[in-house]
């Protein structure tokens, strides 16, 4: 295996493991390391070599089947073979594939603006109503459906930012989170993401009722670095 195959096949981050490990393998797949028409290492090699569980190999191998990058075959040469054609960004008629420089520029405000959100919101004294909204928020988006629910995500994430109290971060969390949609519209709606991404908002909602400053903070970081990874593996 090349040295650049020997990296990509290595462990993955513990917080997000699902998400990196589908931008892992979506790597291995854009750069070649495993041409289209090639099988994917065996499920129990790859849990291995990212230092993840067999169920969620196959979680990110089942959601990239379904995005149609991956084709399992049955039978004495069975296995997960890479699509034969890859399948291209779904980008609208009229817009460009945003650049890597446009895709770092959105995740890198998104980080700045969210992260400190959600620490200042856990840091005030939050009224029985803005409490009880926290939590309605968070309700509605777990039990949202797949159509429904990035808008339900969206009222979340602003939601937190309006309970810092400062309407001019609300727009600025507003803006940037039109720009981040327009990026998660153009990558697949993975279910096991969405499970993931629910109890991630459920720790961070807590950690802001609690009062937890810095878990909040933390909790908000390991959340959006699961989306960014997802990001990153299929746009980049």
């Amino acid at each position: 295996m090349t040295d650049a195959g020997e990296v990509l096949f290595g462990p993955v981050r513990n917080g997000n493991a699902f998400e990196d490990t589908v931008a892992r393998l979506l790597q291995t797949i854009r750069l070649g390391i495993v041409q289209p028409g090639e099988a994917l290492p065996p499920e129990r090699d790859l849990a291995v070599r990212f230092s993840v569980s067999r169920d969620t190999v196959r979680d990110a191998i089942r959601s990239l089947s379904d995005a149609g990058y991956l084709v399992a075959r049955r039978g004495r040469y069975g296995g997960t073979f890479v699509s034969a054609t890859i399948p291209h960004t779904p980008v609208g008629p009229d817009a460009a594939a945003p650049t890597a420089a446009e895709i770092e520029d959105v995740l890198g405000l998104r980080d700045i603006l969210e992260v400190g959100a959600a620490r200042a919101a856990a840091a005030r004294e939050l009224s029985a109503s803005e409490r009880e909204l926290l939590w309605t928020r968070l309700k509605e988006t777990a039990t949202a459906s797949p159509a429904d629910y990035r808008r339900h995500d969206s009222r979340l994430h602003l939601s937190i930012g309006e309970l810092v109290g400062t309407p001019s971060l609300v727009s600025l969390l507003a803006d940037n989170r039109t720009r981040v949609n327009r990026l998660l519209d153009d990558i697949p709606l993975l279910e096991r993401n969405i499970e993931h991404s629910n109890e991630q908002h459920e720790a961070i909602v807590v950690a802001i009722l609690t009062g937890n400053a810095e878990r909040a903070a933390s909790a908000m970081t390991e959340h959006l670095a699961g989306s960014a990874a997802l990001l990153r593996g299929f746009l980049s």
